[in-house]
């Protein structure tokens, strides 16, 4: 059985916790992954840190084994309706739970945890993207991006 905590600005994760999360979706995330400072970065803003926001964290832990199989993090755009009013940024599951749904739970808990609509940004090629289209997100745009 797979439980799921839920920690945002009202209801921040413990350091030891926050690191936790941050260490599992570093390892997990693969070659769709960030470097451990970026995901620290949206995790602080999630938990309104610096006047940002807010989002939710979740964290999928098995109840046998107490170990993590799987984390979300969602930040407030803090826009409404002109942009999706959240952002899922980063979502994993453990290597060897993918496949038996812990990902449907953790984006199923997501949305309904947050208020708005909601954006993620997906690979292609990511197989993840047939869960997302499942739970009715929609490739509208071409996505371009400029950097400075």
């Amino acid at each position: 059985m797979i439980k799921i905590n839920t920690y945002s600005d009202k209801n921040k994760a413990s350091e030891e916790t926050k690191q936790e999360i941050i260490s599992f979706l570093f390892e997990s995330l693969e070659q769709y992954g960030d470097p451990r400072e970026d995901i620290e970065k949206c995790m602080d803003y999630a938990f309104g840190i610096s006047g940002k926001p807010g989002g939710i964290v979740l964290a999928a832990v098995d109840d046998e084994t107490q170990k993590m199989v799987g984390a979300v993090i969602v930040n407030k755009t803090g826009m409404e309706k002109f942009i999706p009013e959240n952002i899922l940024v980063y979502i994993a599951t453990d290597k060897n739970m993918r496949g038996k749904g812990v990902g449907k739970q953790l984006m199923q808990k997501a949305i309904e945890n947050s208020e708005g609509d909601m954006a993620l940004h997906c690979e292609p090629n990511n197989p993840a993207r047939f869960l997302y289209e499942k739970l009715g997100f929609t490739s509208k745009y071409l996505e371009m991006r400029l950097k400075k």
